[in-house]
């Protein structure tokens, strides 16, 4: 079997498996290379060598991750952000359009750890009842907390620039350094929609039937129970100032690259522990309490370590996409990338991020490093075009929990969002042209 019809079978099969929801992504991406390192008549000893050289380009972004997880999950505890939170919600009652930019505040400082689960868990049953109040549509508000949160998985330690890291052999923090002045200019991009959305939902509500009094009775009761159960900050303002420095002296360590971003979340976890948690055994269920989603990821790039030495020490990747410029015009290929950012949203409903980012991004990378562009220009357009359907996507799991928690339906969700977040992702791309950030 020739290398290219290997490679291409690998990744077919691998994505296939992630669609299908039935293997974890680790048996995907430690099997299937090596079955096809097997097939192509490799060696043992030249799988273990393939291994190396994959693990040694991944293993400074997994223990990144590992670290960057419970460095925001103990802030996150200690209450750093809820105060934050609770002030932008009770400046904003009452005023639809003022809701629905606090919401994007809201949903974008939620997310700075990271995790979707925790950004719809902290902003779902805060703002809910207001929407209700306000008979605003929820829909509205999954598309806003979306947005928000898709703007802020662009950080170094969500796990988009995780995934490409590993592909490009680069660290984290070093792919986030140009997006920044992107990521400033969409969350700017965001509260101007959101003041839109937030006018146009205001038409809407009053053309709607004037509401009966059981109506007002039930509205009234949700929104007090939702401020009877607000958590309240008991935290020393010593404290929260202390964490809060230190939030800015990580996140500005990271961005002029004074240390590894690695050492520079592990000292930040070993500063933040001991101030927060007094007792070694508190320290300790800290971090076994935030261990199992760090450890997630961590063994899902380690293990695409292995796919991705394979195919390329196996000079499988070369092979395919030296075949696939072979067979298209060749005018189309020095374009592919910003082709395939274009439309990154649409293959959000239909591919995983760990195959788009794993099994596909390589294949264009190389196909487009034929014409001379960059390998990391490819990847900025991919992920600056995709990530901003991150959360309309029905294959991401935070999804499903936020529908859960607001009494939403899928269909309904991607009817309602879809468009908008295709056409801001778009908005983004072209910004990326612009200044230099996506390059031809």
């Amino acid at each position: 079997m020739s290398l290219s019809l290997a490679g291409l079978i690998a990744i077919a099969a691998i994505v296939a498996m992630l669609l299908s929801g039935r293997v974890s992504p680790l048996v995907a991406f430690v099997l299937v290379p090596i079955v096809a390192a097997l097939v192509t008549g490799f060696g043992i000893d030249d799988i273990a060598t393939f291994y190396e050289q994959g693990f040694a380009r991944v293993i400074p972004v997994a223990v990144m991750f590992v670290f960057a997880i419970l460095f925001f999950g103990i802030l996150q505890d200690a209450g750093l952000f809820e105060p934050i939170i609770l002030k932008v919600l009770s400046i904003s009652r009452g005023n639809v359009v003022s809701i629905t930019v606090a919401t994007a505040l809201v949903a974008s400082i939620a997310h700075l750890d990271g995790s979707g689960a925790t950004t719809f868990l902290l902003t779902i049953p805060a703002l809910l009842p207001t929407y209700q109040r306000l008979r605003m549509s929820p829909y509205l508000l999954l598309l806003l907390v979306g947005l928000g949160a898709s703007i802020m998985n662009m950080l170094p330690w969500a796990g988009p620039l995780a995934r490409i890291g590993s592909v490009l052999g680069m660290s984290a923090g070093e792919l986030w350094r140009p997006l920044i002045p992107l990521q400033i200019f969409a969350l700017l991009l965001l509260l101007a929609l959101a003041v839109v959305l937030g006018l146009r939902e205001n038409r809407r509500i009053k053309r709607l039937p004037p509401l009966t009094a059981h109506d007002n009775t039930v509205s009234g009761a949700a929104i007090q129970q939702t401020a009877d159960t607000q958590p309240v900050d008991k935290v020393p303002g010593w404290r929260m100032a202390f964490n809060a420095l230190l939030l800015i002296a990580v996140v500005g360590a990271l961005t002029t690259d004074v240390l590894p971003p690695a050492l520079v979340f592990m000292v930040g976890v070993a500063i933040a522990l001991p101030v927060n948690i007094s007792q070694m055994d508190g320290q300790m269920q800290s971090i076994k309490r935030h261990a199992p989603n760090a450890l997630i990821m961590a063994t899902i790039i380690i293990a695409a370590g292995t796919f991705l030495g394979i195919l390329n020490g196996s000079n499988m990747l070369s092979e395919l996409s030296a075949d696939i410029v072979a067979i298209l015009p060749a005018a189309v290929v020095p374009y592919m990338h910003i082709l395939i950012g274009i439309f990154g949203v649409p293959f959000d409903l239909i591919l995983s991020t760990d195959a788009y980012f794993f099994a596909f991004l390589p294949i264009v990378v190389e196909v487009v490093g034929n014409a001379g562009v960059p390998a990391v220009s490819t990847a900025y357009a991919m992920v600056i075009g995709n990530i901003i359907g991150t959360f309309v996507s029905p294959l991401a799991p935070a999804v499903w929990l936020a529908l859960q928690l607001a009494g939403l339906e899928m269909g309904k969700h991607i009817r309602y969002s879809f468009g908008i977040m295709w056409g801001f992702s778009l908005v983004l791309l072209l910004f990326g042209y612009l200044s230099g950030t996506i390059t031809l």
